[in-house]
């Protein structure tokens, strides 16, 4: 596994490409996003940034495809808006699953 991917609006990919990210999949509905999620996987990309309203219209395939695997590490970024209400901790997600144990406040 190597590399970095991005998945969200076009302006956030197109961003992220500028930046130097290769691997980028610009969608426009969870059927979409659920696909460009499944293509990462199978080419290995390691490290998969995904906007926070994208993210939570897909959930459930994240959960289903990732579980409690380490890697691919999913990065939840706030997209053009902002950063979404009631979104997860994800530091404390990503603790969860590399050593088992949910950090408690």
């Amino acid at each position: 596994m190597s590399s970095v991917g991005i998945i969200g609006d076009m302006d956030i990919v197109s961003g992220f490409r500028l930046g130097g990210v290769k691997e980028g999949i610009a969608v426009n509905s969870p059927e979409e996003a659920e696909n460009a999620l499944d293509t990462f996987l199978d080419n290995e990309i390691s490290i998969i940034i995904i906007t926070q309203k994208v993210a939570n219209e897909i959930r459930e395939h994240i959960n289903k495809k990732i579980g409690s695997n380490v890697l691919p590490m999913i990065i939840e970024i706030p997209d053009k808006d902002g950063s979404s209400e009631g979104s997860s901790d994800q530091m404390a997600d990503l603790i969860k699953r590399v050593i088992g144990v949910e950090m408690v406040k």
